[in-house]
């Protein structure tokens, strides 16, 4: 659970950033949104889950 959360504050500081700096368009954000929900109910969902899951053990195993 911690994980999916601080992912989903990392991704949100990140689309703000983009927002900020990069000219990101509101009607832009809201089309990633809804792609990532519907992408969530797809059968792919696992798959990314699982991707993801692996990357932060990745990232997490190069702690010194």
């Amino acid at each position: 659970m911690v994980l999916s959360i601080s992912g989903v504050v990392l991704l949100g500081v990140i689309m703000f950033l983009f927002f900020r700096k990069d000219g990101m368009k509101v009607s832009h954000a809201g089309v990633c949104a809804l792609f990532g929900f519907y992408l969530a109910g797809t059968a792919v969902a696992p798959s990314i889950k699982a991707g993801g899951a692996s990357l932060a053990g990745l990232l997490g195993g190069f702690t010194p």
